[in-house]
């Protein structure tokens, strides 16, 4: 293992972001185009009597991963705070690819019969169970390697990934939708984008491998066993359910405007699936510019400051927002209506994510994060789709997914007084 003990010039800085965030990007690229082609999913591994019945397991299918998440965040983000970032994150993105390329692979239920939605499950867990600990473990990362004063803008990237994912499997989905007949992607064009997460593992292992330990993690004199780590995590329980009810508006947020955009597009609003799309894609370059100067703006007037605005404009708008594109849907309305969303989950996750770096104790700093982060992820956003789908089916109201988001940003409004009240406490009882 390389450490050296030299301080990081800005081009090993910017290499090192590149390297540590690519394996979040695949990560993301996966989840999403299992979100994205739900339906044809659907109609290859789990054929139903109706089509609810069927994209309600996919999705449930779709949930499961991120039940994995907790279990992957205290197993492997223990394993990282004990062992360094570098090591952990290669094990990560190993378990990750495993994932993936089981379900690129699996045979259709017409040809394996019940084999094929248990692979499927297998393979999903798979990879909720790696990036359970991959988001906490790259932003812990990022953060470690951040100038000073810098941390909200260099952590900001750790998303920032994510974006680009959706991009790339948006543009894909897109293009794929203009080339292929519609027969042609559902019997095995849908495979296409997800060999193509399976092609580049390789490089992203290779860019992995030239990572070098954070100085600060290198510098900590005793790491602590993971039975140990198990133990700080249970004594900080307050700060690990704060954090994840702070995270809750972020994942529901985002959920709500990439993965379940496209499904609401098409089957409630009856736009063309390329319109719901081109949505997706140009939400995603919108999250892109809005997650950095998020950051950037914690770093100027705090992080308190940014998360109160944002949650409070959510609260305020949601609803309203979306009770506006159900009564007029059209792609301009659509567009409209999810950049408003983009720009509040943006400026508020690029505050949130270094602020939840800054509450962890420093010794379970990974395991802490990535605890919080997947158990939001998996109670608020893994559910988001399935939750909208149920909400618009029983209420008939098709903006009623704004109270989802609304109740989220009051559980992130809680939790960022409790977290900054205690912290101001601590501060003085230290001082």
């Amino acid at each position: 293992m390389h450490s050296s003990n030299l301080p990081m010039t800005t081009r090993t800085r910017c290499s090192a972001i590149l390297r540590v965030t690519s394996g979040n990007f695949l990560e993301q690229f996966d989840f999403f185009l299992f979100g994205f082609y739900a339906t044809y999913i659907a109609h290859t591994f789990f054929p139903a009597s109706s089509e609810f019945a069927s994209l309600m397991m996919t999705f449930a299918v779709f949930g499961a991963g991120f039940l994995m998440r907790p279990v992957g965040a205290i197993v492997l983000g223990a394993y990282i705070d004990k062992v360094g970032r570098r090591k952990g994150l290669i094990v990560t993105l190993s378990i990750m690819a495993a994932g993936t390329f089981l379900i690129v692979l699996i045979p259709s239920y017409q040809t394996i019969g019940l084999w094929a939605p248990l692979l499927v499950l297998c393979g999903r867990l798979l990879q909720g169970f790696s990036a359970g600990a991959e988001l906490g473990g790259v932003s812990v990362y990022l953060a470690e390697i951040a100038t000073p004063g810098r941390k909200g803008f260099y952590t900001s990237w750790q998303s920032g990934s994510q974006q680009v994912a959706i991009m790339v499997a948006a543009a894909m989905g897109f293009a794929l939708n203009e080339v292929m007949e519609e027969s042609t992607l559902r019997e095995w064009g849908w495979r296409l984008p997800f060999l193509f997460g399976c092609l580049i593992v390789p490089f992203i292992f290779v860019l992995r491998r030239k990572l070098e330990e954070t100085e600060e993690f290198t510098a900590r004199r005793s790491h602590l066993a993971m039975r140990d780590v198990f133990k700080t995590l249970l004594a900080n329980w307050q700060v690990v359910v704060a954090g994840m009810l702070m995270v809750a508006m972020t994942t529901t947020a985002f959920y709500l405007i990439t993965v379940y955009a496209p499904t609401f597009g098409k089957k409630v609003l009856m736009l063309s699936a390329s319109d719901s799309l081109l949505v997706t894609l140009l939400v995603a370059i919108s999250n892109f510019f809005w997650l950095p100067v998020g950051g950037a703006l914690s770093d100027r007037f705090g992080r308190k400051p940014v998360l109160v605005t944002m949650a409070m404009l959510a609260l305020i708008t949601a609803y309203p927002a979306l009770s506006l594109l159900a009564e007029a849907p059209s792609f301009s309305m659509m567009l409209t209506v999810l950049l408003w969303l983009s720009f509040l989950y943006g400026l508020y996750n690029g505050a949130m994510i270094p602020a939840l770096t800054e509450i962890m104790p420093v010794e379970v700093r990974v395991a802490g994060f990535s605890l919080a982060y997947s158990l939001a992820t998996a109670i608020f956003g893994g559910f988001t789709p399935v939750i909208s789908t149920a909400l618009i089916e029983y209420t008939g109201d098709k903006a009623s997914p704004g109270y989802w988001m609304s109740f989220a940003a009051v559980c992130a409004l809680l939790a960022t007084f409790y977290l900054y009240r205690r912290s101001a406490l601590s501060l003085q009882t230290a001082g």
